[in-house]
Order: C-alpha cells, then sequence, then structure tokens
C-alpha cells in the first residue's frame, strides 16, 4: 500500500494556511513513502544539499530539486549490480539511464513515475493521506545564517477526501505540527 501525498513548496506559512496565493507556490505529488518520517527526512537533505551550493531559489526551484532528490533515491535500486538483469538498468553515466533501449525489459519504473507537480488552484487528487507546507523565505547575498525553513504537517487523513471537494484541501486541513524544520524532524525523526 502507498501512503500518497501532497507538498506545497511557498514562500511564507501562515498558522493552519497555505501562503498568499499571490505568493509562488509549486505543488508535488507523491506516490509512496509519504510519512513524514521519510518526507521531512528528504526536505532536511534538500536544505542542507541547497544551501551548501548556495543554489536555494525559492518555492519553484526548491519543488523541483525534491524531486530530483527522490527519483536519485529510487534510481539506485535499478542501478545495484547485485540485483536481477531483469530488473536493473545497465549504466555507466546518467546519459545511458536515460535511454530507452536499456529500459524496455523494466515494467513502469519507480525512478520515472511516483512524483507529480500539480496545479496548486486544483487541489489534490483526493487519496493522499497526508498534506504538507514548506516555506522557504528569500535568501540574501551576504546573510551569515540561512533562513529557517517553515513547515507544516497535516494530520493523517485530516482533510477532505474522495467524499469532499479537494480544492480546499489545504485550507481545511488539520494541521498536527507547524514550525521550523529541524523542530519538525525533531519531533518525527530523531
Amino acid at each position: 500500500m502507498s501512503t500518497r501525498c501532497q507538498l506545497r513548496f511557498v514562500r511564507t506559512l501562515e498558522t493552519g494556511q497555505t501562503a498568499d496565493p499571490t505568493d509562488p507556490v509549486a505543488q508535488v505529488y507523491t506516490h509512496s513513502d509519504g510519512y513524514p518520517r521519510g518526507v521531512l527526512t528528504r526536505l532536511q537533505e534538500l536544505k542542507q544539499l541547497l544551501e551548501a551550493t548556495t543554489s536555494v531559489r525559492g518555492p519553484s526551484y526548491a519543488a523541483a530539486q525534491y524531486v530530483f532528490l527522490e527519483k536519485l533515491a529510487s534510481l539506485t535500486l535499478y542501478l545495484d549490480p547485485d540485483r536481477e538483469a531483469g530488473r536493473r538498468v545497465d549504466a555507466h553515466s546518467p546519459t545511458d539511464v536515460c535511454q530507452p533501449s536499456r529500459m524496455q525489459h523494466l515494467s513502469q519504473p519507480l525512478f520515472l513515475l511516483g512524483h507529480g507537480i500539480e496545479d496548486p488552484r486544483a487541489g489534490i487528487h483526493g487519496d493522499e493521506e497526508y498534506l504538507y507546507v514548506v516555506a522557504i523565505p528569500p535568501y540574501e547575498l551576504g546573510q551569515i545564517e540561512p533562513p529557517t525553513w517553515q513547515v507544516a504537517v497535516s494530520e493523517r487523513c485530516g482533510f477532505p477526501r474522495w467524499d469532499a471537494q479537494t480544492d480546499d484541501a489545504f485550507e481545511a486541513a488539520e494541521w498536527q505540527f507547524e514550525g521550523a524544520l529541524q523542530d519538525v524532524v525533531t519531533h518525527f525523526v530523531e
């Protein structure tokens, strides 16, 4: 069974709400592994990577980079030389992986599936178990300390689902935790 979720990347986090709709918003659908432990660990890895490489560019870039990290994590399964030949990709470079002839023997490889970029105005599919709002504030040149990312984690299934309209799921969600990314990670992971 998959644990689906949606992550909304925004500039600011308001209590129990998403950011102002005029602010940049990017939304990512994740088909599996949407439990807080996995999502928050990946967000922490993402923040560390972007800050270490001075690559923070805002919500839409962070959403794309989140999907990239998720894809890399699932791709390693297919590059494992100990995996049976019919379930792996023999690749020596990233371009090798992208050659369809190297994947014809695979049925729906996970690294090509499992994530989608969503229209935030459309809400959610309706079968998600968790919603996340990730607020990435602007970074200024010369800042000594990087800004704090804020995160909200919904109650499990604490929002409209199949039997209700899903376009207002983020606004109607019950949030079990809202705060700094590090505090959320401490609460759910450590």
